[in-house]
C-alpha cells in the first residue's frame, strides 16, 4: 500500500478570519492583469485563495523562511490555479529581489513583527520595482498621530515589543513618510476589521523611473 506524502500545507488562523474582508478591497484595487508580488507570504494560504479569483494576474508569492516557502508550495498545488508562481526567497533588506518589476505588492502581517529595517526594505524595494501606476498594499494594524487606534491594539503592541524591541505596531506617520522618501505616494486608507487597516500607496504613472 502506497502511504500518501505529509500534507506540507500550514494553517494561520488569521487568514480564515480576514480573507473575505480584503478580498473585497482587492475587488477595488488590483489591476486587470500584470503581476502581483506578495512579500511574506507566510503559510500561503492567502495566495491561494485570491489566486484563482484573479486568474487574469500572476501571482508572485515569496517569503524568507525555507519551512513556509514549502508550505506555500503546498497551498498552490492544492489550489490548482495555474497563475501562482515557486516562492521566492525575498528579504526586503537586501537589493536583490530575484524580481525586477512588478504592477503590485501586496504585504499582510508583516511590519509590526520584522524589525523597522525590513519595512525600510519594503518600502525602498517598491519604490524600485512597481511599474508606474502600480501600487503597493498593506494589511495589518498601525498607530495614527502617534496614537493607538484601539486599547486592543496598544495591548497588542506591548505584547510584540515584549517578545523583540524592534517589533511593533507602527506608525502610518512614519511609514507613510519612508514611502515619500522611495517615490510612493499615499492613495488611501480604508478601514478593516479587528482595527486593522488596508493602506495603499502608488508609484506615480507619470513616474518612467
Amino acid at each position: 500500500m502506497q502511504v500518501p506524502p505529509a500534507d506540507r500545507r500550514r494553517h494561520a488562523p488569521a487568514t480564515q478570519r480576514n480573507r473575505e474582508p480584503i478580498l473585497a478591497v482587492f475587488r477595488d484595487i488590483l489591476p486587470a492583469d500584470g503581476t502581483v508580488l506578495e512579500i511574506g507570504s507566510g503559510t500561503g494560504e492567502h495566495v491561494a485563495f485570491f489566486a484563482p479569483l484573479f486568474p487574469s494576474l500572476v501571482w508572485q508569492p515569496s517569503d524568507p523562511d525555507p519551512g513556509l516557502r514549502d508550505s506555500i508550495a503546498a497551498w498552490a498545488d492544492a489550489s490548482g490555479a495555474g497563475n501562482i508562481r515557486p516562492p521566492l526567497e525575498i528579504d526586503t533588506r537586501t537589493d536583490d529581489w530575484g524580481i525586477d518589476r512588478a504592477d503590485a505588492i501586496l504585504c499582510a502581517n508583516v511590519i509590526h513583527i520584522t524589525p523597522w529595517a525590513v519595512c525600510e526594505g519594503l518600502l525602498r524595494g517598491a519604490g524600485r520595482i512597481l511599474t508606474p501606476g502600480g501600487l503597493l498594499s498593506l494589511y495589518g494594524p498601525f498607530k495614527r498621530d502617534g496614537r493607538h487606534t484601539a486599547p486592543s491594539n496598544e495591548q497588542f503592541d506591548m505584547s510584540l515589543r515584549s517578545q523583540d524591541p524592534s517589533w511593533g505596531v507602527r506608525d502610518l506617520t512614519d511609514v507613510t513618510g519612508e514611502a515619500a522618501a522611495n517615490g510612493l505616494v499615499r492613495d488611501s486608507v480604508i478601514e478593516m476589521p479587528s482595527n486593522n487597516l488596508i493602506v495603499v500607496f502608488k508609484r506615480p504613472s507619470g513616474d518612467a523611473g
